[in-house]
């Protein structure tokens, strides 16, 4: 199967419906402008964890179904190649072993090295064999465009922890840019987080730690993420 068998179908912002677009040939700006093709509601005793994210990359909210959903969402945020997030883009429609098969991938990425398709979905379920199924015509349709198709499963605990937290950070405007700035003149190059905050003893030391924590959401300031974050940590110079 390649993507001259798949059409793609889009719901516009007016709830408009662009339906069975060859999806060899639709557009990255058509694909972009996208809403969520599924709406969900909250309601007792529902299995899924739903909610919006606000997202500083877009600078809007983006929808998630489940929490595993809301860490990809984190990821992509504070992933600065990251330039664009829709959140349920499209339905994919393709004929494989005879039969209608319809997907709704969970989020397109646009990055500064091309569009990403993404599917979220627990580890355990990865080889139950309607998702593996699934899964690999969508994988076939993506990459028969030369895009990136990615199955995202539950990452590194310490990892998504530290993001979770330096998100809390994310809204640039929350702080002053002369605080920023002076921040960012001060060589912090190889200095311990808990020491950080006290090179800049005219300012109170909970402000100087919320800006050193912005600029490490913004990659202005990066440290080991891969253990959980502390006073220990070593701050260094953006790459």
């Amino acid at each position: 199967m390649d993507g001259s068998a798949v059409t793609v179908s889009v719901r516009l912002r007016d709830d408009e419906v662009v339906d069975d677009r060859a999806w060899s040939i639709a557009s990255i700006d058509l694909l972009c402008s996208a809403t969520p093709w599924r709406t969900f509601r909250w309601c007792r005793g529902q299995k899924h964890y739903s909610g919006t994210y606000w997202s500083a990359t877009m600078r809007d909210h983006v929808i998630y179904e489940s929490r595993l959903e809301l860490a990809r969402l984190l990821f992509a945020d504070f992933d600065p190649s990251v330039r664009g997030i829709v959140a349920q883009p499209f339905l994919l429609t393709a004929v494989v072993g005879g039969e209608v098969r319809k997907h709704i991938p969970d989020y397109f990425l646009i990055t500064e090295h091309g569009p990403v398709v993404v599917d979220v979905k627990p580890r355990r379920r990865l080889s139950a064999p309607v998702v593996a199924f699934t899964f690999a015509w969508t994988r076939q349709a993506v990459e028969s465009r030369g895009w990136r198709y990615e199955v995202w499963s539950e990452p590194p605990e310490a990892e998504l922890e530290n993001i979770r937290f330096l998100a809390g950070y994310r809204r640039q405007w929350l702080f002053a840019p002369e605080l920023l700035d002076e921040v960012r003149r001060v060589d912090l190059e190889g200095v311990a987080l808990g020491r950080a905050v006290r090179c800049f003893p005219d300012l109170p030391e909970p402000t100087v730690r919320a800006a050193i924590h912005h600029l490490l959401w913004a990659h202005d300031l990066r440290t080991d993420l891969t253990q959980p974050l502390s006073p220990a940590g070593v701050l260094r110079r953006a790459a």
